[in-house]
């Protein structure tokens, strides 16, 4: 029960990643601090819809 989902740039808002997290362990949103192409940074990644 795994469901695709995508990061979206804090700052910038941008969609830069794509993942999956298994639904039933893992309900709360998921948000990591990743490199983003647009910023040129690394900023908060958090999850949006595909």
């Amino acid at each position: 029960m795994r469901e695709l989902l995508s990061l979206a740039c804090e700052e910038c808002k941008r969609r830069n990643y794509t993942t999956d997290k298994n639904k039933r362990t893992m309900t709360e949103k998921l948000a990591l601090k990743k490199y983003c192409n647009f910023c040129r940074k690394h900023t908060l990644h958090k999850e949006s819809k595909v």
